[in-house]
C-alpha cells in the first residue's frame, strides 16, 4: 500500500489538524476532539450537526460553515463517531434554539447519534433528527436496516443549512428535512475498490473488466456485477433507475454527479453530459448541477448520480449563499 500517512492510529487526528490549519478563518476543532466547528458561530439559530466515519472527504467537515453545517463529527475510517463526541458537538452548537442532527442511514451512525441526542436532552437541549436514505440500489445492506444514506446528503446539508440561516425553527427544519429526503434519489457504481488506510486491504475484489452496480460507499455489495461498458451505457442504466424511483416528470431538479475518490473530472463531466441530455429529452429542467468529489470512498473508482426533485421552497433555499471549504455560494 502506497499512501501518504504516518502512524495509522493518528490518521484522523492529523487530517483534522491539517484541515483546521489550512482554513483557520472558517473552522476550528473542539478541544482537540474529532469535532469540526464553524468559526463564526451564529447565535439564536438552530444548530446543524452531521458526521460519520472518515474516508468520505470532503464530507462532512468540508461542509461546515455559513449556510450549511455548524459542526461535523468525524469517526475513524469507515467507523461511526462515538456518542460522546456527537454529544459534545451538540452542546457546542446549541444557542438556545435547539439542534438538528442530519444522519446517514447506517446502523452505527443512527444508534450513536440518537444516543447523543438522548444525552443532550437530559441537559435540556432540544434535539431533532433527519435520517437520509437516498440510495435506491438495495433495501438492506451490510451496515443498514433500510436504504443507505449517501451523496444526496449534500443537498440536505445545503438546503437545511440555508433554512437554518433564515431562522426556521427546529420543528420546521425537521419537517422540511423529512420532505426533502423523500425527493432525493441516488445510485452509483464502482470501477475499482478502495484501499482501506488502516488495514492496507481493498474493500472488495473486482476483476479488471468488471464493474459493480449499486454498491455502498464503504464497499458494501450492490445489485450485481457486469462487464464494463461505455460511460453513456452505465449512466443511462443508473439514471433510468433513479427516474423510475423518483417519479420525476416535468418538475425542476438539481443534479449531483459525485466522484468516489479516484475518478477524474474528465470522466465525471462525460457522465454529466449524458445525464443532462437524458433529462432534457424528458422535458425535465435542471436548475443546478454539481460535478466533483463531494462524498467519496477513499480512493474508490466510480461515481454516483443524485437527482433532487425541487419545489418552490427548496429551489429558493438551494440558491442561497453558502461559504464552506468544499462548497461556496452556488
Amino acid at each position: 500500500m502506497k499512501k501518504l500517512i504516518n502512524e495509522k492510529e493518528n490518521i484522523v487526528k492529523e487530517m483534522i489538524h491539517g484541515m483546521v490549519k489550512a482554513y483557520p478563518q472558517k473552522i476550528e476543532a473542539l478541544n482537540d476532539m474529532p469535532v469540526i466547528l464553524r468559526k463564526d458561530k451564529k447565535n439564536g439559530k438552530v444548530g446543524l450537526v452531521s458526521g460519520g466515519g472518515s474516508g468520505h472527504e470532503p464530507s462532512h467537515a468540508g461542509f461546515v460553515g455559513y449556510g450549511m453545517l455548524d459542526a461535523a463529527v468525524a469517526g475513524e475510517v469507515f467507523t461511526s463517531p462515538s456518542a460522546d463526541k456527537v454529544y459534545e458537538a451538540i452542546k457546542a452548537v446549541d444557542s438556545g434554539a435547539g439542534v438538528l442532527l442530519i444522519i446517514k442511514n447506517y446502523s452505527g451512525d443512527v444508534m450513536n447519534f440518537e444516543m447523543a441526542a438522548e444525552m443532550a436532552e437530559i441537559e435540556g437541549i432540544k434535539v431533532k433528527k433527519v435520517i437520509v436514505d437516498d440510495d435506491i440500489a438495495v433495501e438492506n445492506s451490510t451496515y443498514t436496516v433500510g436504504r443507505r444514506g449517501i451523496a444526496g446528503t449534500i443537498f440536505v446539508h445545503k438546503i437545511l443549512g440555508a433554512a437554518s440561516e433564515k431562522g426556521y425553527s427546529l420543528d420546521e427544519l425537521e419537517a422540511l428535512g423529512e420532505r426533502l429526503v423523500k425527493n432525493i434519489k441516488t445510485m452509483g457504481m464502482a470501477l475499482k475498490p478502495c484501499t482501506v488506510l488502516t488495514t492496507g486491504k481493498t474493500s472488495f475484489d473486482l476483476k479488471d473488466d468488471e464493474v459493480e452496480i449499486g454498491l455502498g460507499i464503504h464497499g458494501e455489495p450492490g445489485t450485481h456485477r457486469e462487464k464494463i461498458q461505455s460511460a453513456d451505457k452505465h449512466t443511462e442504466y443508473l439514471l433510468e433507475k433513479i427516474l423510475k424511483e423518483s417519479d420525476v416528470t416535468k418538475e425542476k431538479v438539481a443534479v449531483l454527479v459525485n466522484g468516489l475518490g479516484e475518478t477524474t473530472l474528465i470522466e465525471l463531466f462525460i457522465v454529466n453530459n449524458k445525464v443532462a441530455d437524458m433529462l432534457k429529452e424528458r422535458g425535465i429542467e435542471v436548475v443546478k448541477t454539481l460535478v466533483g468529489n463531494y462524498m467519496t470512498s477513499l480512493d474508490m473508482g466510480g461515481f454516483s448520480i443524485t437527482i433532487l426533485k425541487l419545489d418552490e421552497e427548496t429551489e429558493k433555499l438551494l440558491g442561497e449563499k453558502s461559504d464552506t471549504i468544499a462548497l461556496k455560494t452556488f
